[in-house]
């Protein structure tokens, strides 16, 4: 696409934004409700388009990412009166007598730019906070899953005025014309690497940005943990989407009297899952780079469950890698695939050592039936979210923000914590013009001052 129709593009949703048709609470329920009707309605069409992007099965494609989109709107239909409503605050003694209001207002118009792990949910989840904050928005998604990105191109444009949404595809060339554009919100899911690139953008213009980003996301295992929980949760939370997951458990800190237990474990449920593509519960790697890069990194450490490869269908089995160090080449990146290395830790102190030699990961899971070594790790580990004795899970849930810290991600969303990220809120103070107190006004003296302490607290 030209530069030009991009810029017409954008330059047609702040006409529209400027109409202030997007605040109205009617318009952004009743679009809510029609994005809704259509992924029902192009179910078979998204399943189709991300099977043939990298192999994934109806019942993933719903529970990683229609099902929560669905979830996502319900939601925001709900709740969307009481999060887009005033809220009053108490006034203080300085300003007596006043009404204090915050008012949420929409940003205007966004770029969201999506990723191509999971090409629908994280294309159109901030999508839905967007328009639920009355905002109008252009959606990038990954070229990398080109399919998908076809399929969510002709869904949005064939069904919404590209004044208020559209959807634009294209790789590097398209997205850097985009961020030259007179944008009101930047909002991006992908590489840090990446991240740098819209950040810097952002500040050319001052555009706010959020970026969802990843990170090396540990897994602590201490010794007192139960095991078979442990290597269960780590398992599915691994080698769901076969690892191509931001918050799926990158390596696993495990205490070595425990390790080869731990191990068994491990390949137990690696075998009774049955990963395959034939059984609906495993996928592909998205690209023939992505499948040598990850081959790559299997020659770090010993392979004790997996290696497995098949070049054909880009397939790599669950891996697990000991005797792997802080040093080898699959700790120097984030693995974003089916490999995960063990690596031995003696103590919650250790594992908190080892965390924060790196940058602070997207997500954090511990296992352990201590309350003082769990209290201690979430005092002293900074990491964007996580859970305890769970793994992936803590996205599900609406009410819990979700983002990273550092180079991790800037902001946060899902549920309230979305209309938050694409809304401004004004500060708003209501004064009636009697009774006045002047005080404030010259001259001054010592009285006024006095009062001016009295008021203050100054004690």
């Amino acid at each position: 696409m030209k530069s030009s129709d991009l810029e017409q593009i954008v330059n047609s949703q702040q006409l529209f934004f400027k109409t202030h048709e997007t605040k109205k609470l009617n318009f952004r329920k009743k679009n809510l409700e029609k994005l809704k009707k259509l992924l029902i309605e192009n179910e078979d069409l998204l399943y189709s388009a991300i099977g043939k992007d990298f192999g994934k099965s109806k019942y993933e494609t719903f529970v990683t990412e229609l099902g929560v989109l669905s979830m996502d709107i319900d939601d925001a239909l709900k709740n969307l009166d009481s999060w887009a409503a005033d809220k009053k605050v108490s006034s203080n003694l300085i300003n007596f007598p006043s009404t204090g209001y915050i008012k949420p207002e929409p940003l205007g118009v966004c770029l969201i730019i999506g990723a191509w792990n999971y090409p629908i949910q994280l294309s159109l989840a901030p999508l839905i906070a967007c328009m639920a904050a009355g905002n109008c928005a252009v959606v990038k998604p990954s070229e990398i899953s080109s399919n998908t990105s076809a399929a969510l191109a002709n869904i949005i444009n064939s069904n919404f005025d590209p004044s208020y949404l559209c959807v634009v595809e294209g790789g590097v060339e398209e997205t850097t014309e985009l961020l030259k554009q007179d944008f009101n919100k930047f909002f991006f899911t992908g590489s840090t690497r990446v991240g740098k690139i819209i950040y810097r953008a952002a500040a050319e213009k001052l555009i706010p940005v959020t970026l969802e980003l990843g990170g090396k996301s540990p897994a602590i295992v201490l010794k007192d943990a139960d095991v078979d929980n442990a290597a269960k949760k780590i398992v599915w939370g691994k080698f769901l989407n076969a690892g191509q997951t931001c918050i799926a458990p990158d390596y696993v800190l495990i205490h070595p009297s425990i390790k080869e237990q731990f191990i068994d474990k491990l390949k137990y449920y690696v075998e009774s899952f049955e990963y395959d593509l034939a059984n609906d519960n495993y996928v592909s790697i998205i690209n023939k780079d992505h499948f040598e890069r990850l081959k790559g990194l299997m020659k770090s450490g010993k392979i004790e469950i997996g290696g497995k490869t098949n070049p054909e269908t880009r397939v790599i089995s669950p891996t697990v890698l000991t005797d792997v160090s802080a040093t080898d080449a699959i700790m120097q990146e984030e693995i974003f695939g089916p490999l995960l290395p063990l690596i031995d830790c003696n103590s919650a102190d250790d594992a908190i050592d080892f965390v924060s030699e790196s940058e602070k990961p997207l997500a954090l899971y511990l296992f352990t039936s201590s309350s003082g070594d769990k209290n201690k790790i979430l005092h002293e580990l900074s990491f964007g979210g996580g859970g305890v004795n769970e793994t992936i899970m803590h996205i599900t849930n609406s009410k819990l923000p979700f983002g990273g810290v550092g180079h991790s991600g800037l902001g946060s969303y899902h549920g309230q914590a979305g209309f938050r990220t694409f809304s401004h809120y004004k500060s708003i103070m209501e004064k009636p013009v009697l009774p006045e107190v002047p005080v404030k006004y010259p001259p001054y003296n010592q009285r006024k001052l006095n009062v001016m302490k009295w008021v203050s607290g100054w004690k």
